[in-house]
């Protein structure tokens, strides 16, 4: 959802702030030359009662642009898609994973999670991260939404070519609450239910706005009609996106900034009870594959909607989300057949979650070949990734949130900046200047999503540390140990996800 990048168009002359890419081509990391082709990602800032669109036409002539119903139509199915992978999707493949005295407990957790969200979402999440302001904030002028109509219009990758704001509010508001859901796996079975609430307020204002808004903030397409209104239109941009990163959907702002979360939470809350000498295998296998497969299919709205548009980048990007994650299914499989003498279901279902992790900043910028080398890789290094970095790190990440969302999100950003490489089948970077895709600097690029990667994990980090702290010192962390051994799902909720 962030071809966001395209930014890099103020390429044109500008050097945004793309490490080593910005001279020559600014550019857009776009699908492909094709102005439909653009990149895709909910990146556009929808800033604007008038899209960006409108604004970047000549002032004299060209009419205000209309919103295809097409369009509209598609964003609006998308938007519903990454709704059904949080709800039941992400709830069932978690709560399968843990013991059934925390199921109902897991289910709870996601699903609020999730409604309170979209309510800040909408009170100041949007405003905050989707307004023209700084290069980490944007301001509060759209607090409770306020001049978002049926009227007013959001920008997309393509220039002339725009969707109503209001598609653009909800579709991006489903990814700030499923990529807060994600968190909840890493801490899973010991925590308090008051405290997940707490914490998540404190975390989706403070990091996951600002990275949405690094990211994926910018003036939209048609403000970038010659260098120096690119120049100009780079400086209004968020920091990552005037960088240069590529993410179409959310490598960083969703799985590295959900996963460092998730890490530092399992280290201030500590081990479960038992961690290392009871068994804490996953009650329902049943369940985790039928929540993976609910990932598999909400993740074609999650990584095709971010081309905003229903054109050929969003058919690309549909394609590498299907290769990449059977790859990554296929080859965690066989890995941990290989190594274990046996294939299970548990590995097949999280290989298929590590490439669609992996391939999320790539989708719409890589071709077939990148796909599947990233969905290989994939199901390999976060196989790795929750064994043996598990142990290097001695944290209890419960359900394997940074094995999987972490290190996915890493490989897949920076493998972007390979892949995205138009000599191996990748869009390469649109210049919206030139209206043609740029000359591609693979170096440059690798840089850029270096970029992202380590502002990502920086900035959780600092501000997941201090959330997690505050809420200790108010309601505390974690439950008593004696309720963590009867379960969450009497101790917490009074309720028990199965009755025998």
């Amino acid at each position: 959802m962030r071809r966001i990048f395209a930014t890099l168009a103020l390429l044109g002359a500008v050097t945004l702030g793309a490490p080593a890419f910005a001279e020559e081509k600014p550019a857009a990391p776009v699908a492909a030359a094709t102005a439909d082709a653009a990149p895709a990602a909910a990146t556009p800032a929808p800033a604007v009662e008038a899209a960006p669109a409108a604004v970047a036409a000549p002032a004299a002539a060209a009419p205000a642009p209309v919103p295809n119903k097409g369009d509209n139509a598609w964003i609006m199915i998308c938007a519903a898609l990454v709704i059904l992978m949080s709800i039941p999707g992400l709830a069932l493949f978690y709560g399968g994973l843990v013991r059934a005295k925390n199921m109902l407990s897991v289910l709870m957790q996601v699903f609020v999670t999730f409604s309170l969200i979209s309510v800040l979402w909408a009170v100041y999440g949007y405003s905050i991260a989707f307004t023209e302001g700084g290069a980490f904030f944007g301001t509060l002028d759209k607090l409770f939404l306020k001049g978002v109509t049926v009227e007013s219009l959001a920008a997309t990758f393509s220039k002339g070519v725009v969707i109503s704001e209001f598609i653009y509010v909800i579709f991006q508001g489903a990814f700030a609450a499923i990529t807060c859901g994600l968190i909840v796996g890493a801490f899973a079975e010991r925590v308090k239910f008051s405290a997940v609430l707490a914490f998540m307020v404190i975390w989706f204002t403070f990091s996951y706005l600002p990275m949405a808004h690094m990211v994926w903030y910018w003036a939209g397409p048609d403000a970038y009609t010659d260098a120096a209104a690119a120049e100009a239109a780079a400086k209004t941009a968020g920091f990552l996106f005037q960088k240069g990163a590529l993410d179409f959907a959310g490598g960083t702002v969703v799985h590295i900034n959900a996963a460092v979360a998730g890490l530092v939470g399992a280290y201030l809350i500590g081990k479960r009870v038992g961690y290392g000498r009871e068994s804490m295998a996953p009650h329902s296998l049943t369940f985790t594959m039928i929540g993976a497969s609910l990932l598999w299919f909400g993740w074609f709205g999650f990584n095709a909607g971010s081309a905003l548009e229903a054109s050929g980048g969003a058919a690309l990007a549909m394609v590498t989300t299907w290769l990449a994650t059977a790859c990554a299914a296929l080859s965690w499989m066989l890995a941990e057949w290989l190594l274990k003498g046996k294939p299970s279901m548990l590995g097949a279902a999280s290989g298929a979650v590590a490439g669609l992790v992996a391939i999320t900043p790539a989708a719409g910028f890589v071709g077939v070949m990148g796909a599947i080398v990233i969905g290989l890789l994939a199901g390999v290094v976060c196989l790795w990734g929750v064994n043996g970095l598990k142990r290097m790190l001695g944290a209890d990440d419960s359900l394997d949130v940074f094995g999987v969302h972490g290190v996915g999100g890493i490989l897949g950003a920076i493998l972007t900046g390979v892949f995205a490489a138009p000599s191996l089948g990748g869009t390469g970077v649109y210049d919206y200047v030139a209206n043609a895709v740029g000359e591609y600097d693979m170096t440059a690029q690798v840089i850029s999503q270096l970029w992202g990667v380590g502002t990502a994990i920086v900035w959780s980090a600092v501000v997941s540390l201090v959330a997690f702290k505050l809420v200790d010192l108010v309601i505390g962390l974690r439950v008593p140990e004696e309720e963590e051994r009867e379960g969450l799902d009497i101790t917490s909720h009074g309720e028990s996800a199965y009755h025998h």
